[in-house]
This record gives structure tokens, C-alpha cells and sequence, in this order.
């Protein structure tokens, strides 16, 4: 560890909406021939009423979600339904509150040629089933000389990663999870507790809905997309480290490469996934094929961009995180 301020940084920024254009009725087949699908019909009714007993927590977990004509709506508390860690802890000095979360989502996702960066002050790049907040950037940098370093919301351009690295502890939990200054929980990576209470094994598991509208599956994937006869595999980012550090990055020998986001790079087929960790394919809930993506154990753990169109009017303090106290 080294001596940067040990605080959390993340954004707080509020969904509160998300709303697409689509030019088409016809469901995505294997080949992608529309760039429209429907996902009506798929868990537009699902609802979490349940007592978090966790020592951290000790409240009621609740979210709803219902369908519209043309939205998926989301409205909830943001508190989590499985075990979490302790917080605060002595990199997280966060308690974790109620939070107000209200969302919508496109019913008819539309797949773009482009990647949209969200996350951080753009806004969340997904919410998981039981509500709580995908939102994998951190606000923590360090500036060209390493020398000044904040886990906190710095000045620096070097963005450090939440997890993979062991430079900076930002308190995460076994859910590769902690908490804003507002209270609310948010995952960084593969919920685990909250996949070991959906004890669905080793199959595909829808956990969240993008953004865009696209689905979310943890994990495991089928290794021919497009059969969902084909054996089920780990589905692994396509991802990696740079050969060599960018310009005026901070010495590697103080932070390891990974450290930072500007430390990878995408490189089309060296995994599963395309740059936002998605891939159109079958899966159990769409078995004629969609673009959907995928939380993995491999860089960039949660996706940091979407391939769908998504307008998002977001709100909240401006980036900074929370100031050291």
C-alpha cells in the first residue's frame, strides 16, 4: 500500500432515466438482422420484499419491476439482499443507507455500430435485479509523477481501477463491492454473494439490465453463442495490459501495469467479448438470440461502455467522491 489518502471516489450520480428510439418490431435473430429486440415478456414482473440481516445493514432490501408498452421500470431502495462486508471499514468509511432508485430502461433495445462510455459522472452503467447499482470507475487518480495520489476524487490523469490492482484498497467486499458517501452499496465486479442466493450453478444467470436495455449474464456463457446445445464455458473479456506504459504515466515500479484504466486495451478476439464485454448469442430467456453482456472475472470485470442507444438524464454532486475527513 502506498500512502495516497485511503477514501472511496466513486461518482454518485442517480439513473433517473433512460429511453430509446427503435426502428423496428421484428425480434434479433442469430445473424443480427434487425438492430431491434423485444424483451417484453421477460421478468417484467419481479419484485424483492426481504430483510437484510447483515451486520452492516440490518434493513429491509426492496425493489419492483415492471414493463410498460415500451419501458422496463425500476424502483427500489438500493439496499442489497445477500451478505455483504463490513462497512464502514478503514477503506471505506461509508455506512450503508436506503437510496432512492427509480430507473427505466428501453423494452426494445436498439444495437448500435458504436460504443457509448458510461459510468461514473455519466451515470450507471447497469442495475442488477435486486436494484443495487452497477458503477465499475472509480474517482480515484494520480497525477504523472505518482507522487500525488487520491483514492478520493483527485486532479490526476491516471484513473485507478476499484479492483485487479493492489496499489490502492477501496474496501471492497467478497461482491467486489463498498459504498458512496450517500450510502448506497454499488458493485465493481461479479456480485458473488448475490449469485450464491440465485444458486443457478454453473449455467447462465441473468443478473442485471444494462443501460441500453440488454440483458447482464454472470459468468458463464455458452461456448458457440449462437447453441445453446454447445458446453457451458467461463466467458473471459477481451482485454490485457498494454506491452508498454503510456506517455507520463507514473513509474511502474510504484504501481504495477493494471493499476490504472489507461493501463488496457481491447483486443478484438483475444476473448469472448467485444469492447463493452458484450456478444449477440443465444441464452435461456432469449433462445432465437440477442446482444447481451456479460459481468466477468477478467478485465474490465463490468462493462464501461454500452452497444445500445440510451438517453441518460442523470443528476447528483459533481465527480470528487468524498472529501477526506
Amino acid at each position: 500500500m502506498n500512502n495516497a489518502t485511503k477514501f472511496f471516489g466513486c461518482t454518485v450520480v442517480a439513473l433517473t432515466a433512460l429511453a430509446v428510439t427503435t426502428n423496428s418490431s421484428h425480434n434479433t435473430v442469430l445473424a443480427q438482422t434487425s438492430n431491434t429486440t423485444s424483451t417484453a415478456g421477460v421478468l417484467c414482473k419481479l419484485s424483492i420484499n426481504e430483510f437484510n440481516s447483515s451486520a452492516s445493514i440490518k434493513k429491509t432490501s426492496t425493489s419492483k419491476w415492471t414493463c410498460s408498452a415500451t419501458e422496463r421500470l425500476l424502483t427500489a431502495n438500493g439496499i442489497p439482499n445477500h451478505a455483504v462486508g463490513t462497512f464502514p471499514n478503514a477503506n471505506n468509511p461509508n455506512t450503508i443507507a436506503e437510496v432512492k432508485v427509480s430507473a427505466k430502461f428501453a423494452l426494445k433495445p436498439v444495437l448500435t455500430t458504436t460504443a457509448t462510455t458510461l459510468g461514473g459522472p455519466r451515470g450507471a452503467i447497469a442495475y442488477a435485479l435486486n436494484g443495487v447499482k452497477f458503477d465499475p470507475d472509480t474517482g480515484g487518480t494520480c497525477d504523472d509523477t505518482g507522487s500525488s495520489c487520491s483514492a478520493a476524487g483527485g486532479t490526476g490523469n491516471w484513473r485507478m481501477e476499484a479492483l485487479g490492482q493492489k496499489s490502492f484498497n477501496f474496501g471492497t467486499d467478497s461482491n467486489g463491492a463498498h459504498v458512496q458517501p450517500d450510502g448506497e452499496y454499488h458493485y465493481h465486479g461479479i456480485p458473488e454473494d448475490y449469485l450464491a442466493k440465485l444458486n443457478k450453478g454453473k449455467t447462465m444467470t441473468l443478473i442485471a439490465w444494462a443501460a441500453d436495455g440488454f440483458p447482464i449474464y454472470a459468468r458463464y456463457g455458452y461456448t458457440k453463442a449462437a447453441n445453446a446445445k454447445s458446453a457451458i464455458k467461463v466467458i473471459k473479456g477481451s482485454y490485457r495490459t498494454k506491452a508498454k506504459a503510456d506517455a507520463n504515466r507514473p513509474a511502474t515500479n510504484l504501481y504495477p501495469m493494471g493499476t490504472f484504466k489507461q493501463d488496457w486495451e481491447y483486443v478484438k478476439g483475444s476473448g469472448d467479448l467485444d469492447e463493452c464485454n458484450g456478444r449477440t448469442g443465444v441464452t435461456p430467456e432469449f433462445p432465437k438470440g440477442i446482444y447481451h453482456y456479460y459481468a466477468t472475472d477478467t478485465y474490465p470485470f463490468l462493462q464501461r461502455c454500452v452497444k445500445g442507444k440510451v438517453t441518460v438524464a442523470a443528476g447528483g454532486p459533481p465527480p470528487g467522491g468524498m472529501p477526506p475527513r
